[in-house]
């Protein structure tokens, strides 16, 4: 391989990043965030009001709310109480108080955790593609005489192994 590739994927390698940059970061941040998810690192309470269908059991109380692990704690009369609210029976009114990140972040984590039905998963391909392309083209852009692409693999082999080993633990 010569000095020309060699600069070829430099170039692409550096404006790709330079492209790459915001979005590096909101994939990190949110990365960061979502680590947190199952705590109340950063959320606010808000009071949530609002009309569902009537005599709705647990389960589709549950289900309509968007609530994992949602249980009733207690009926009286038309009210069903469960954690942090209640839901009238014969009205549908609900009321209930929800933690939730600022909104730039939710929006970030929305990003992050993207799926098919995403008008924008296209992006998410479009980025995973270029980490690999990122991870590819560092061991393109230095000789395999050269005694830093000896260190890169070496380097490289050792963090292909910590993320096996903190897989299997």
């Amino acid at each position: 391989m010569g000095r020309k590739s060699e600069n070829t994927f430099r170039e692409f390698h550096r404006y790709l990043g330079f492209f790459l940059a915001g979005i590096m970061a909101v994939y990190a941040i949110s990365g960061i965030v979502l680590t947190f998810r199952t705590t109340d690192f950063l959320k606010s309470e808000y009071e949530v009001n609002t009309t569902l269908e009537t005599n709705l059991n647990e389960e589709a109380l549950g289900a309509a709310l968007r609530k994992r692990g949602f249980a009733v704690e207690k009926t009286e009369g038309d009210l069903m109480y469960f954690a942090g609210g209640t839901y009238n029976v014969k009205t549908g009114e609900a009321s209930y108080t929800e933690k939730r990140l600022p909104l730039v972040l939710e929006s970030m984590n929305k990003l992050h955790k993207m799926h098919t039905g995403n008008p924008l998963f296209w992006l998410g391909i479009f980025f995973g593609i270029a980490l690999l392309f990122f991870s590819v083209s560092a061991f393109f852009m230095f000789r395999p005489s050269a005694p830093i692409y000896k260190k890169g693999l070496y380097f490289a082999a050792a963090g292909f192994l910590l993320t096996i080993v903190l897989l299997l633990v």
